[in-house]
């Protein structure tokens, strides 16, 4: 149950009665999906783009695990696909044909060692749901306790690894072709997807994954995990508390049941952006069919109910810190030390020249896509990084391949919510706040080197940006700024916060002269931003949110 795609072509290519047939078979249906998109995909008949969305989901469906995984993915993307065939996609990622009732409930007797009738009190007769790797029953324990029942689907080992196998081979052909260069990379990235696939298929992994994510979520009422029932799980069959709770599919859906989608939004990125740059440990694969809206709010956060943790990733502290900043580099417009993220990251090579590169970033990132850097998503940067990578050394790093996909769907989540969502309004507040807190020592570390020079002085202009950020877009600014205040003025008086201090002092004495101009500054800037008025304000807002900041 491990994935080797050198084992496992020179398996496919010693059974050529199972490699040829089933290579004809994928190219003979692709191909006869492509050319009918080619011939009606312009079409303005609304029957005829259902038609085609039809299409697309019963090729897609008829090919397999490996393929439906893909639509999935395309079904996060408003931005990429039609609307009027995201509804068909979006049946993907739980309303698949379910395989015969008979085959689970063998599955199940030869995995937890009794028949259902014995292990539940109550077992249904159909699953409530059907996905790419398995269905799902709503069953009852006794004390009238629900769980989710997941059984996998059959044969799945080796549906992976033939499918794999040829979809690696038929991607590294086409590779030059593609309008996406991604350099050499494109075959470790399918062995990222392949090596991905085949732990989602290890339920023992995933009962690990859920408590180990729980664990991390466990102080935030935001989040829900449900909880693995040890006793009926094994490495086919899964059992976990049931959740109550709506699909984060439709906004309007949403409204009707008196849930808001903006706040469920919000809960959903800061988790993402906690579990990439806090934590160092993620999930994959964030489609409506494995996040639920549930009743509830903890302040301007939804509650949000995670399911289906068998695509997980971690990504190095190495990696976390240089994203972190990353975003600080983005909110300070210093496109010199983005592209050295980029190259300590690996999207640059260790000996590309630079000088050329800075100046296109700014104008990718900063300047052709308007002056605010939040005025952009993911796909805008996509597609014009698709254009860098053909006259720039970019590439992408296999390892990244699964945290681009989780960024990715993310966003896509939000934007089937509300379509002018803009995922980075949300990452800059955050990573700003982290930032001035200074609440763990890498943090603090960043922040001395975002807001001092090589020679010691203070750059004010770059605490302003991040203070500046740290209230973009909500109702009051001030309250978002108070608990900023504080923990600032902790770090500051704690022990933690000796270099911070000990820097200041040194921007108040170089060269044997006492300079006070910078000192005068920094005042002026901590009374603009925390003066009187704007903090009353920021209490009264707290206290009364009808009353205007």
């Amino acid at each position: 149950m491990q994935y080797d795609s050198g084992r496992d072509f020179w398996w496919l290519l010693l059974r050529p009665w199972i490699a040829i047939p089933r290579l004809i078979q994928v190219l003979w249906t692709l191909s006869g999906l492509v050319i009918v998109l080619l011939l009606r995909g312009s079409s303005s008949d609304a029957d005829v783009q259902r038609g085609l969305a039809r299409r697309i989901l019963n090729t897609l469906t008829g090919l397999g695990p490996c393929f439906i995984k893909l639509g999935q993915a395309l079904s996060t993307r408003p931005d990429l696909v039609r609307r009027d065939w995201l509804e068909e996609l979006t049946r993907l990622q739980d309303d698949l044909p379910a395989f015969p009732h008979s085959i689970a409930l063998s599955r199940i007797e030869q995995e937890l060692g009794a028949p259902a009738e014995q292990l539940f009190e109550e077992f249904p007769s159909a699953p409530i749901a059907a996905a790419s790797l398995g269905q799902v029953y709503k069953a009852r324990l006794e004390g009238q306790s629900w769980v989710a029942v997941k059984v996998q689907r059959p044969n799945l080992t080796f549906i992976l690894r033939r499918d794999l196998v040829l979809i690696r081979a038929l991607g590294v052909l086409t590779a030059p072709f593609l309008p996406l260069n991604l350099g050499f990379g494109l075959g470790s990235i399918i062995d990222e997807f392949g090596r991905s696939l085949f732990e989602e298929i290890d339920y023992e992994q995933e009962a690990d994954n859920a408590e180990r994510f729980a664990k991390l979520f466990a102080d935030n009422p935001a989040v829900y995990v449900p909880g693995v029932e040890r006793m009926l799980s094994s490495t086919h069959v899964l059992t976990t508390t049931w959740i109550e709770g709506s699909k984060m599919r439709n906004s309007q859906e949403l409204i009707d049941q008196r849930l808001d989608p903006a706040a469920l939004i919000r809960t959903g990125v800061i988790c993402g952006l906690q579990q990439l740059l806090e934590f160092g440990y993620f999930h994959a694969d964030p489609h409506p069919g494995n996040l639920f809206a549930l009743q509830g709010r903890s302040g301007d956060m939804g509650h949000v109910g995670y399911v289906d943790f068998g695509m997980m990733d971690s990504i190095s502290d190495s990696d976390r810190l240089t994203l972190t900043g990353a975003v600080v580099h983005l909110i300070n417009r210093d496109f010199a030390g983005l592209a050295e993220d980029f190259q300590n990251l690996g999207f640059l090579s260790p000996t590309a020249d630079l000088a050329p590169i800075i100046p296109a970033l700014e104008e990718v990132l900063g300047g052709s896509l308007g002056e605010s850097v939040g005025s952009f998503n993911f796909k805008a940067i996509t597609d014009r990084f698709s254009e860098l990578m053909f006259d720039y050394p970019f590439r992408v790093p296999a390892r990244f391949a699964l945290i681009i996909r989780a960024v990715v769907s993310q966003e896509g989540l939000a934007l089937r919510l509300d379509p002018d969502f803009k995922i980075i309004s949300v990452a800059y507040p955050y990573v700003a706040k982290r930032l001035l807190a200074g609440d763990t020592s890498e943090m603090r570390e960043k922040l001395l080197d975002v807001i001092f020079d090589e020679s010691g002085r203070l750059r004010l202009e770059r605490l302003e940006s991040l203070l500046d950020v740290v209230g973009q877009g909500a109702p009051s600014p001030g309250v978002e700024l108070l608990p900023v205040a504080g923990a600032g003025l902790r770090l500051l008086f704690s022990r933690d916060g000796a270099d911070l201090r000990k820097r200041l002092l040194l921007t108040l004495i170089r060269d044997d002269r006492l300079h006070t101009d910078d000192v005068r500054a920094l005042a002026g800037l901590i009374g603009r931003t925390f003066g009187p008025g704007r903090i009353a304000g920021g209490f009264l807002q707290r206290l009364n949110p009808l009353v205007a900041a």
